[in-house]
């Protein structure tokens, strides 16, 4: 039976009585100490590979400003994020956000966004895990790509206290490699080695600091989000914490400071130890910065491209977890296909870890990592977008929403986001226009599903649409 909503433009579906004990997640896996490992997991693998390639874009000068505003976006985003991850707790995230503040066609065009984010990181990690796996055995290609799919999304598949325990110990052997690469650096680092990319001539506003010009520091944002990217994604795990409206706010800052040190060091030591110009296009770039001072195959650069690889598996094993949830929400509630929310008897997303599993793997068969960086970031910019316009909405619709956490600044912070996000997203056209009309039209093909058929067979029960329902109906008694 079919219900409309009052626009006659959204239909929902009454479900059978079963429909949600075939999509139930595992509750109170994870407390703020794991959402916190969650985070930095989700992004650590950005200061191993993928980041350096800034330095082409940019010279470290222009990579360095690069980064200080993509980290002010990403530290405005993450406030705002607390604030509504604690007031509107379900797996579905930045949907769910955007549901409740924008409606249906808000909910989608932002899980959207986000699924396009999740789905094709985990393919640009994958190439970047080869080029780790060519450094130490001499192997990549396609067979390690499958290998390293197949292995985690089972591992996913046993269920998801297991598989976020594991990752905590993934995360913490990928900080041990960063660890041991800050101290083999320290000691060759000079800001000579920072500024020795060739001057571009021809480039406005060129030097030393910016060798390409003003132009390459909005080439430079992509790879500069690099190091931050997908540490929103904490928000989907909402659903399997102990305590969300705690433990989301506490989990998400914690995990953003870390990364702020994190992405310090690394932009700082790599370049100053081995020089901009040998790190701005190599795949493994703290292997190669390593090797550089003490040697091709010395103890120091076997140990963190072992280890590091740690850091490469970390997120991409956690951004499985990120996409399938995204999934399982979008499909719990009829926005995707229904059967991509299924769960096992492990309660774990068994298609919604799968169906995009096949998708980037098929993805990393490109072997173009930059390109794919620039694809996942088109995605994450319109879904940050969106996010901070729903924080926004929600403190001025929704004044009475109960909020655990409040954003410092409040609704200046997620203005500030907001804008920053536009401007990166207009970034990714400057730095690859294939990469960003691929990721375009994959957007407009979700959209027209929606718009075609899912908009008519939404599920009026799933959380985030019952949350929506409950607080029309009370808006309008009053």
């Amino acid at each position: 039976m079919a219900e409309s909503n009052t626009s006659s433009v959204i239909s929902y579906e009454t479900v059978s009585t079963d429909y949600f004990s075939k999509r139930q997640l595992k509750q109170g896996a994870a407390g703020w100490v794991l959402l916190a490992s969650l985070g930095v997991s989700y992004v650590i693998s950005g200061d191993f590979s993928g980041w350096n390639f800034g330095l082409a874009q940019a010279g470290f000068g222009g990579m360095l400003i690069a980064t200080v505003v993509m980290a002010v976006m990403y530290c405005c985003l993450v406030f705002s994020l607390a604030e509504l991850s604690a007031a509107i707790p379900t797996a579905g995230g930045g949907y769910g956000f955007a549901r409740r503040a924008m409606g249906p066609w808000g909910g989608f065009i932002t899980g959207s966004a986000i699924l396009l984010e999740y789905s094709i990181a985990p393919a640009a990690i994958a190439v970047f895990i080869g080029h780790y796996m060519n450094a130490l055995l001499g192997i990549n290609g396609p067979w390690v790509y499958l290998a390293f799919y197949s292995v985690f999304i089972g591992i996913h598949l046993v269920g998801v206290g297991e598989a976020l325990k594991l990752m905590f110990v993934i995360t913490a052997l990928a900080l041990l490699a960063i660890l041991v690469f800050v101290l083999g650096m320290l000691p060759h680092f000079q800001w000579a080695n920072l500024l020795d990319i060739p001057i571009n001539p021809d480039a406005l506003g060129a030097s030393a600091w910016l060798p390409n010009g003003w132009i390459g520091i909005w080439g430079a944002l992509p790879f500069a989000m690099w190091l931050f990217l997908a540490v929103e994604g904490v928000p989907l795990a909402a659903e399997e914490a102990q305590q969300p409206t705690k433990d989301m706010p506490k989990g998400i800052i914690w995990a953003m400071m870390v990364l702020l040190i994190l992405a310090g060091l690394v932009l700082f030591l790599a370049p100053g130890g081995a020089g901009a110009a040998l790190m701005q296009t190599h795949g493994a770039p703290l292997v190669g910065a390593l090797e550089a001072v003490y040697g091709k195959g010395s103890s120091a650069a076997i140990f963190v491209n072992i280890v590091g690889l740690a850091g490469l598996i970390a997120s991409f094993f956690s951004i499985i977890f990120a996409y399938s949830r995204q999934v399982f929400a979008l499909s719990r509630a009829g926005y995707l296909p229904r059967f991509l929310s299924l769960t096992n008897q492990r309660k774990a997303p068994a298609v919604a870890l799968i169906v995009p599993g096949v998708l980037g793997f098929g993805l990393s068969l490109t072997g173009e990592g930059d390109l794919l960086i620039t694809m996942a970031v088109f995605g994450a910019t319109i879904s940050y977008a969106m996010m901070m316009l729903s924080h926004i909405l929600l403190r001025k619709n929704a004044p009475e929403l109960n909020r655990p956490y409040y954003t410092p600044g409040g609704v200046y912070t997620s203005t500030v986001a907001l804008l920053l996000a536009i401007i990166a997203l207009i970034s990714t056209f400057v730095v690859n226009l294939a990469a960003a009309a691929w990721s375009a039209l994959f957007f407009v093909v979700l959209l027209a599903y929606f718009t075609l058929y899912s908009r008519h067979h939404l599920v009026a029960q799933a959380p985030e649409e019952e949350l929506a329902a409950i607080t029309q109906a009370e808006a309008e008694l009053t």
